[in-house]
């Protein structure tokens, strides 16, 4: 009995041993206080690099080396009158190489210059607020509200996200832009590291402290030798250095706290602007889109100049979320995809009766305004792309293959086959306007990581049309089809619109000469 006794107290003893506290403690035991430095979510790593990253003190130094003839030479200009004409009519007088936007908003307001975002010269040219004047001119201050002003703060934003990114990895990063709803940077770490969702509160802290020392944006010019050194430890700047910067010219770097960045501006004035912030998701990408280059990581954020549009933000993401095409294809039977065929889209009947009725009211469109409907092949030898100048510019995004020795491919839009169709035999002036309408499939190689229910897919139909017409008709050619593409957007939408019309991008794929 004695010894079943003595068993009992034991077996009681090592129960109470077992009662938890704080996480799992023992009782009895000491709570294990953090390390300083580490984050809340039970990541054990320091919350930065200790020691920083030589890299940060190198760039630095050669700022601090270039600033220091940039001062001097801006100290020699000469200070002249200068006036500046606010959007009311207003004139203000200020001086060049000193007056700065910023100073004439907090002549106007204190509260105007807080809430202004960047400004604006002679309807053009974004301007930092805290940069001097050089010249006479039309001066406009752009808040968060209006669209280049949200993409100036979401790109400072960006850098933010930038410098709490090398400053918790080591990494190199690549590019950081804004984008429609919000930004991203996309970085290498070390190792072939990966981000984490662990690390989203770690980066988010470091941001916060760089709000809170309201970090100064500093603008400054290097020629292109300065900024190969000043970026040698990152190859992913190098390469857009030496890509996008012809010789023997210059550009602007940006520096806020330890952060300098490749960069063409503008910014916010500081940090402190940035009054709410989140990380929304990260991802693998490539560097520049292709996926023969590095695998980099991506991180999304967002954020405003106040904690309650963020709030709201939130919202509008939580109901758009209930109203995602994924997600009512899904549950209403409309449509799906598959790995066996990705960015292909499966509609499903249902899917089918809306996609018709789609066509039928966009066919029905084109008759009522003199369009003919035509269907034209799918694949084409590649001498019509290399004679269109897509296979110079867009084969990487082409699916090409080879049929009898000689490579062809399918086609990601109908411009040249059009083109076939409308010169297959002499046309008569009275043909034209000849007005061209085509459903037909087209197919583009976009990279698995972009490719996003219906918006982003590498087989579709779309309501494509052609022109063909005299010179004198193209002005009123210009104008019917503005009026097509806006008459039932702005009915079933009931909001203003405006049109702008382009004769083709800088070295489009139908011309390789500069334009």
């Amino acid at each position: 009995m004695e010894q079943v006794k003595d068993k009992v107290e034991q077996a009681v003893d090592g129960v109470k041993n077992l009662a938890v506290q704080d996480g799992g403690k023992p009782q009895g035991q000491k709570k294990e206080k953090k390390k300083k430095g580490g984050d809340a979510d039970g990541d054990a790593r320091p919350l930065e690099m200790t020691p920083p990253p030589q890299y940060i003190e190198d760039r630095n130094k050669i700022f601090d080396r270039v600033k220091k003839e940039h001062d001097e030479w801006v100290a020699k200009q000469p200070r002249e009158d200068i006036q500046i004409t606010m959007p009311n009519g207003d004139v203000r007088i200020g001086k060049s190489w000193e007056t700065t936007p910023g100073e004439i908003a907090r002549g106007i307001a204190k509260s105007l210059y807080e809430r202004t975002v960047i400004s604006r010269l002679d309807g053009e040219e974004l301007w930092d607020l805290e940069r001097p004047l050089e010249r006479s001119c039309k001066l406009e201050l752009l808040d968060f509200e209006h669209p280049e002003g949200k993409k100036v703060f979401w790109h400072s934003s960006a850098h933010i996200l930038g410098e709490a990114s090398e400053r918790r990895f080591g990494c190199s990063l690549c590019i950081g832009p804004p984008v429609e709803d919000g930004f991203y940077y996309e970085m290498s770490l070390p190792d072939g590291g990966v981000v984490q969702t662990s690390d989203w509160k770690p980066l988010e802290k470091i941001v916060e402290k760089a709000v809170k020392e309201k970090q100064v944006f500093e603008r400054l010019t290097l020629k292109k030798e300065e900024l190969l050194e000043m970026f040698s430890y990152n190859k992913y700047k190098q390469h857009i250095i030496q890509d996008k910067i012809p010789d023997g010219t210059s550009t602007t770097v940006y520096r806020n706290g330890p952060l300098i960045d490749l960069c063409r501006g503008p910014h916010v004035p500081n940090t402190g602007r940035i009054k709410a912030f989140q990380i929304m998701k990260n991802s693998a990408s490539y560097f520049l889109g292709d996926a023969k280059n590095d695998s980099l990581q991506r991180i999304y954020g967002v954020s405003f100049p106040d904690k309650k549009q963020l709030e709201e933000h939130k919202v509008y993401l939580e109901e758009a979320a209930k109203r995602d095409h994924r997600k009512l294809g899904k549950e209403q039977e409309l449509f799906f995809f598959h790995d066996m065929s990705p960015g292909s889209c499966f509609f499903l009947p249902h899917g089918m009766i809306i996609y018709n009725a789609l066509q039928a009211f966009l066919r029905s469109e084109y008759w009522r305004r003199g369009y003919q409907e035509v269907m034209s092949p799918n694949m084409y030898n590649s001498a019509l792309w290399k004679q269109s100048g897509h296979w110079q510019h867009y084969k990487d995004d082409m699916f090409t293959f080879d049929v009898e020795k000689d490579q062809w491919a399918l086609k990601p839009m109908n411009c040249p086959g059009h083109c076939l169709l409308f010169g297959h035999r002499e046309r008569s002036y009275r043909e034209l306007p000849m007005r061209i309408a085509d459903f037909g499939v087209l197919h583009r190689n976009e990279a698995s990581g972009a490719l996003t229910g219906l918006t982003r897919v590498r087989r579709f139909q779309q309501d494509d049309t052609h022109i063909f017409c005299t010179e004198e008709q193209v002005s009123s050619s210009v104008f019917k089809t503005a009026r097509f593409d806006t008459d039932h957007t702005i009915r079933s939408s009931k909001k203003s619109w405006a049109c702008s019309t382009s004769s083709g991008p800088f070295m489009a794929v139908s011309d390789s000469r500069s334009r």
